[in-house]
């Protein structure tokens, strides 16, 4: 397999490494990813993460070791485990279909190899083609709030939503991010911050808590978030604490804009209501960890409610931002969403 390099994870002389994203931003460490345990393990502690890059993470491990002459029976299981390990996201699940497919070919190996090659180049170019479309909704001066981290971290281009601010800032070089910490496991204030840093886009770190008396201040000019997955009709599921921005966004009359790759529309899905949505460990909750330590706050016993995603309803969409263009509520009334795949 060619060298594949993004921001958070390497394809290189045959040795995948992925950057710890939950040590980040104090340290910057890079796992060797050698078999499916390993994968399946830096997957379920969100040390790769966002949709995207889990996707592509799981896809360049598999070519890999069909390179290795893994048997076509254990390449199968292997794609199967991986797909099972993050219910809700399904770039990860359309990734796995693309690999079933190049197997079920007789020069499998060349072909899974291919596929992953070109699932990575096509997720830089998605990221591109929305990144564009979604800066022609920027206007300079403009104060977004944006929530989790949808940036170059969590895919192999500049990233969704996180993207298409920092197109916006190369074309205006006047745009302010509010960004939410989004609890419980800070993503925002972790991984969003550090990314922005690190582009010099002006930003202020908020609490999730703080985004209402914000817009309520006529501080917020527009909302810009990411998907998970994005169900037929329009509803889509994102980072818990999504439906709480889109809510407010609606009663204060704030355009309310979801940006994701064609890769994250499934029209399998009818509704949001259709969509499995994760449910994580109470530690999440009842405390946090990270590079900084651990820390304890809530009773060991505590009871937790902790899914790891909500469902955005259509309604409250103002725009559905893909690689293809911009969609309207006109537009996916008409069913546009189900005529792109």
């Amino acid at each position: 397999m060619k060298d594949l390099i993004a921001n958070s994870i390497k394809y290189k002389s045959g040795t995948l490494t992925v950057l710890d994203q939950y040590l980040l931003p104090h340290q910057q460490h890079w796992h060797v990813c050698h078999d499916v345990a390993a994968m399946k393990d830096l997957i379920l502690t969100l040390k790769i993460r966002g949709a995207p890059l889990i996707g592509l993470g799981a896809c360049l491990l598999v070519a890999h070791l069909a390179e290795q002459g893994m048997s076509k029976e254990a390449l199968a299981d292997a794609i199967d485990e991986l797909e099972s390990t993050r219910p809700t996201a399904v770039n990860l699940m359309h990734c796995m279909t693309k690999l079933r497919e190049a197997l079920a070919k007789s020069d499998f190996v060349e072909e899974m190899v291919k596929t992953a090659e070109q699932l990575f180049n096509e997720d830089i170019a998605l990221c591109d083609s929305m990144a564009e479309h979604g800066a022609n909704l920027v206007l300079k001066g403009d104060n977004i709030l944006t929530h989790c981290n949808t940036g170059a971290l969590a895919t192999a281009g500049i990233g969704t939503a996180l993207g298409v601010i920092y197109k916006a800032q190369q074309r205006h070089g006047d745009i302010h991010v509010w960004v939410d910490e989004t609890r419980p496991l800070l993503q925002g204030g972790r991984l969003t911050a550090f990314e922005l840093e690190c582009w010099q886009i002006p930003y202020t770190l908020i609490c999730d808590n703080m985004a209402a008396s914000l817009m309520a201040a006529g501080k917020v000019d527009k909302i810009f978030v990411g998907a998970d997955r994005i169900a037929a009709n329009g509803d889509f599921a994102n980072k818990v604490g999504t439906y709480n921005l889109a809510v407010l966004a609606h009663f204060h009359n704030i355009p309310f804009y979801v940006v994701a790759p064609l890769t994250t529309l499934d029209t399998k899905t009818a509704c949001g209501d259709d969509i499995e949505i994760e449910q994580r460990s109470p530690i999440e909750v009842r405390g946090v960890s990270g590079s900084f330590g651990e820390a304890l706050w809530a009773p060991n016993n505590a009871q937790v409610y902790n899914p790891a995603f909500d469902v955005t309803p259509a309604k409250l969409v103002t725009g559905w931002v893909l690689d293809t263009g911009v969609y309207n509520q006109a537009d996916i009334a008409r069913g546009a969403l189900r005529e792109l795949k």
